[in-house]
């Protein structure tokens, strides 16, 4: 889009005069309630959208993408002081939220394979000469050397590993080399080769950057957040653990891993002798009907030598105070840190923030004071564990819990075509409502929801641990959304990921950029301008009811799920009482002067605000505990067969005693009873 025509700022500006000259004559006149689709909601939210710029959120990201910025190193500096400037500059109060934290880096990393024609090649691991970007590694794989026979993994599930069982092959001693799948992540994968005596890791992505020979850096640490200061935030000068801490070393894995070019991986792959892989992996992606598994005469001998350093991590913090309840706030981020230059990730979230705050910067001069606070938030060091946004919520897990609205993450804002969202249930009416008012990117007829229908109509659950959202909804029980553009991209974490790779490919007139800001704008200022929250818990109920049924239907009567149910039932007929009641409320003419109705909307949109928090668990999830969310969270357990209820998805996978399940299945209808009482008000 471009700028706004003149005359349409002009009209705007003499309906303001006009609008605030009526209201210092008439205070006691009843203006237009503003709600989500009111005259007075509906101008100031096109003017919004309105004032998008293609060019300006393109110079952001040119000027982000410059140089690799990895969190601790000098170049993030960098980017810090331009995101830093440019909301001051817009006459935002902005400041800085300081913590230390244990990053990794590589010294050496090298790779060598010994064939069985007695050759040996020592293979290139950087995908683009020179020190600029950082070399490829796994960010707290250990220190070591290790040395043997090659078996590929497939994808380094469990149940790749059942199927080489079948056919006799074993990796006790090896190194296993794997490629990179959707279900689980490079953690995960070294963490199962681990349990199965593995020496090393290898792991490859079959998209090789796009064919540009890309190889993915990633971290393998367990759990989020810094290491070394578990559950609390890593204030500077706080306490910090031993790295020989036993809280500390169950976070990194035992066995050394590292990401080879997909090149290099078919390199071993065609050397491999022993056994035929398994039907069900071949013809698969790359993998040939032909391919053997190993272990043959084909020997690798992998290195990797790393530092662990304590590093200042630095997140920006905007806040826009509100004009009637600044003790609410409603909370945008998007991490700032890349593995190389980050043009799709972050920074195309980060250039839709910064645009973000150049139109909140030019509503607030029109006049326009949002009802709730709103919080711009750029975080640190998240590719290392989501370390900025995890301190931070640890630091304010309590001012959260206590008056956090909601939070709106964006990671990468534009990875190709077509939209995609994740969203706690009761936002999913919201966020459709949002998109209705947002012109589609590629096709100028339609809306992003009339497309987004006819594409692909899914709202995932966000269990994943794979964004800033997680410290909010998983530990802190905040209504959280998570979206970006494209499903996938191929350049992900390579040298590739470049402004130059943004406009050939993504988003060559930055369409999307200037879509994703808008939705995700819009959301915030519905957010913090409704008088009576947009939340509906009815969306809630039925997908706990659904989550139920495919539960009911895993578990085949081997454990009752009728305590749930009973539960889910209770939360469904409060669900209906709370909108009844928000209908009520929205129908009634408003007065910002009636003090009773005022306190009639606050009591409601706090019991609706804190409702989320019921799933909280303080013993959090078994094996996870820092996760405390029963409904949506991370299963312990790879193997897991649920996306949702992660204990008891665990308590399946590791084939507990009916006693457990039921244990877990018990946690979850109490924390869906604790939902429902504060859904509800008062007490027992």
């Amino acid at each position: 889009m471009s700028q706004p025509p003149p005359l349409c700022t002009f009209l705007f500006i003499i309906v303001l005069v006009v609008a605030t000259f009526y209201t210092l004559h008439h205070p006691d006149a009843t203006p237009p309630p503003p709600l989500l689709f009111s005259r007075n909601a509906f101008t100031l939210r096109r003017l919004f959208l309105s004032s998008a710029s293609n060019a300006t959120i393109s110079s952001y990201l040119r000027a982000l993408t410059r140089h690799p910025h990895l969190a601790g190193t000098k170049p993030s500096l960098d980017t810090l002081n331009y995101v830093t400037t440019h909301f001051q500059s817009l006459g935002l109060d902005t400041h800085l939220a300081e913590y230390e934290a244990l990053l990794s880096y590589p010294t050496l990393t090298s790779v060598a394979a010994r064939f069985s024609n007695y050759t040996t090649v020592e293979f290139d691991l950087n995908d683009v000469p020179g020190d600029d970007v950082v070399r490829p590694y796994h960010a707290y794989s250990p220190s070591g050397s290790a040395q043997g026979n090659v078996v590929f993994v497939n994808h380094g599930e469990e149940r790749d590993y059942h199927a080489l069982e079948l056919i006799g092959v074993s990796v006790r001693d090896c190194v296993v080399l794997a490629r990179k799948g959707e279900s689980l992540g490079r953690g995960g994968i070294v963490k199962i080769a681990e349990t199965k005596g593995a020496l090393g890791v290898l792991i490859y992505a079959e998209n090789d950057g796009g064919g540009l020979g890309g190889i993915e850096r990633g971290t393998v640490m367990r759990g989020i957040g810094d290491p070394v200061s578990p559950g609390w935030p890593g204030v500077v000068g706080g306490e910090k653990l031993s790295l020989k801490d036993d809280r500390v070393t169950k976070r990194f894995p035992k066995i050394p891993s590292l990401p080879l070019s997909l090149h290099n991986a078919e390199t071993i792959l065609v050397s491999l002798g022993g056994a035929r892989a398994p039907v069900e992996w071949r013809n698969s992606g790359r993998v040939g009907s032909g391919q053997r598994v190993g272990p043959g005469e084909t020997v690798v001998n992998m290195t990797l030598q790393g530092e662990l350093k304590m590093k200042k991590v630095h997140n920006v913090v905007v806040t826009i105070r509100g004009s009637e309840e600044p003790d609410r706030y409603v909370v945008l981020g998007n991490h700032r840190d890349a593995w190389t230059y980050g043009a799709v990730d972050p920074n195309s979230g980060t250039s839709a923030l910064l645009d973000i705050g150049r139109r909140f910067s030019l509503l607030l001069k029109s006049g326009w004071r949002p009802r709730r606070t709103i919080l711009l938030c750029s975080w640190d060091a998240e590719e290392f564990g989501m370390i900025g946004s995890t301190e931070w919520v640890e630091d304010n897990v309590l001012n959260l819990a206590a008056s956090a609205v909601a939070y709106l993450n964006v990671d990468c804002a534009v990875q190709g075509s077509g939209f995609f969202a994740g969203a706690t249930p009761q936002l999913d009416g919201l966020l459709l409502d949002a998109l209705k008012l947002v012109q589609d990117p590629d096709d100028a007829v339609l809306t992003v929801e009339e497309t987004f229908k006819s594409q692909n109509n899914i709202i995932q659950r966000l269990s994943r641990v794979d964004s800033d959202f997680s410290g909010f909804l998983h530990h802190a029980g905040i209504p959280s959304i998570d979206m970006y553009y494209g499903a996938d991209y191929p350049v992900y974490h390579t040298a590739f990921d470049s402004y130059d790779w943004m406009i050939r490919n993504a988003d060559p007139l930055f369409h999307r950029h200037v879509t994703m800001a808008g939705i995700w704008g819009l959301l915030g200022i519905i957010l913090a301008d409704e008088p009576v929250l947009p939340f509906n818990y009815i969306s809630y109920a039925e997908q706990l009811h659904a989550h139920r049924d495919a539960l009911s239907k895993l578990l085949q009567g081997k454990a009752s799920v009728d305590p749930l149910s009973m539960a889910i039932q209770e939360f469904s007929l409060v669900a209906k009482e709370a909108a009844d009641e928000a209908k009520k409320l929205k129908e009634q003419a408003y007065n910002k002067n009636d003090v009773v109705a005022a306190a009639k909307r606050r009591e409601l949109n706090d019991r609706m605000m804190l409702a989320e928090r019921g799933f909280l668990d303080s013993q959090g999830i078994k094996g996870k505990e820092w996760f405390k969310h029963l409904v949506y969270g991370p299963a312990a357990e790879p193997e897991s067969k649920l996306s949702f209820f992660p204990g008891i998805a665990d308590a399946i996978a590791t084939n507990s005693s009916e006693g457990m399940i039921e244990h877990e299945i018990w946690r979850v209808a109490r924390a869906t009873q604790r939902a429902s009482k504060a859904l509800k008000g008062g007490f027992t």
